[in-house]
């Protein structure tokens, strides 16, 4: 994960909270609160993500809020490295093996944004021979996280394949839309 690339673990949690929460601005004791650090190290983290111009700061009243800078040139690569990195992601392709005999994983672009949606899209599609029940937990696990409803399906690759050759207009959508490839190819899967 991140850890193979960035050595400080205050920079990895820091990353994880603003990663999780693109939209949201963080004032520096909530930070620490999130991560569990020390305040001194959250500061320095946050100074040096500032100064590479992947925060944004912006001071009101007598504090200071950091948020994810949407116009840092890697912003969009970030969030891709965070869906996989946390949450639902991290926790589909750590228990892949529990899970089934997954061919493909993928969240919605406008999921990992959370961009709002139509209430018919799906936010996280797996194809394969699927253990429902172990899906269902970490589906609903997540939902509680984040306070959020995840629509989600599950099919097998043969009604996958059948939908797709057939241009079933729900397939189609889905293959339309931006997503983020937890597990599989996605040259394949198109």
């Amino acid at each position: 994960m991140l850890a193979d690339f960035i050595t400080s673990k205050s920079r990895i949690q820091l990353l994880n909270v603003f990663l999780t929460y693109p939209y949201d601005m963080f004032h520096v004791r909530e930070l620490v609160r999130r991560t569990g650090d020390e305040i001194n190290a959250v500061r320095r983290e946050l100074a040096f993500l500032e100064k590479r111009g992947v925060l944004s700061r912006e001071p009101r009243a007598n504090r200071v809020y950091y948020s994810i800078n949407k116009n840092y040139t890697f912003y969009y690569d970030l969030l891709r490295i965070g869906a996989k990195m946390t949450g639902l992601g991290s926790e589909v392709i750590k228990n892949r093996v529990k899970l089934g005999k997954i061919k493909y994983a993928m969240l919605s672009g406008r999921f990992i944004r959370q961009l709002k949606k139509d209430p018919e899209e799906v936010d996280f599609l797996i194809v394969g021979t699927v253990v429902l029940p172990e899906i269902a937990l970490l589906v609903r696990n997540e939902e509680a996280r984040l306070s959020v409803e995840i629509n989600y399906t599950v099919m097998s690759e043969e009604e996958f394949d059948f939908r797709k050759k057939r241009n079933d207009p729900f397939i189609k959508g889905i293959l339309a839309g931006s997503r983020v490839m937890l597990l599989g190819d996605e040259e394949n899967m198109l």
